[in-house]
């Protein structure tokens, strides 16, 4: 049981529910529109009441009784239900979906290219420039390098005038 509430709480199985309901909303209103608008506008052209009545082409059967009637009104008037529907979902949800989508994926990509400038220096960055400084004080130039001893230290254990300590 807790396995299924689970699955049922997860955000793609709400998101895919309210895309159900939003589209049969959409449905329900573009077929009114289909119907009570685009349907008699091309009935008219055709001198049919509406779109299913128009194209109707009656084929004989095999037995010779009544003739089969093939609806091509009806046909065109559902792929215009379907292009009307695909146009609103794809203009009203999909196209400003894809940009906000494009607008936040620049909005983290500048962000991660952007240093903040409040970013305090690195131990490393402190030590070389506490090293720096020493050095300016005891009058040796700061480019020296990082194991160059001062002239003034005395030698060490290693190769004879090499190492200083």
């Amino acid at each position: 049981m807790k396995g299924f509430k689970e699955f049922l709480l997860r955000g793609n199985v709400i998101d895919l529910a309210v895309a159900v309901v939003i589209g049969a909303a959409f449905t329900a209103i573009v077929t009114v529109i289909v119907n009570a608008i685009i349907n008699p506008a091309i009935g008219a052209v055709f001198n049919a009441s509406s779109l299913d009545d128009a194209l109707k082409v009656d084929i004989p059967t095999v037995a010779g009784g009544k003739p089969a009637t093939l609806m091509f009104g009806a046909v065109i008037g559902a792929v215009i239900n379907f292009v009307i529907v695909a146009a609103v979902v794809y203009f009203a949800l999909v196209l400003p979906v894809n940009h906000l989508k494009k607008v936040a994926f620049e909005r983290v990509k500048n962000d991660e290219e952007q240093t903040p400038q409040d970013v305090p220096p690195t131990d490393v960055e402190v030590l070389l420039e506490i090293r720096d400084l020493l050095r300016s004080q005891n009058g040796v130039p700061a480019g020296g390098g990082a194991h160059v001893a001062p002239s003034t230290a005395p030698e060490g254990p290693g190769i004879g005038g090499t190492t200083k300590l």
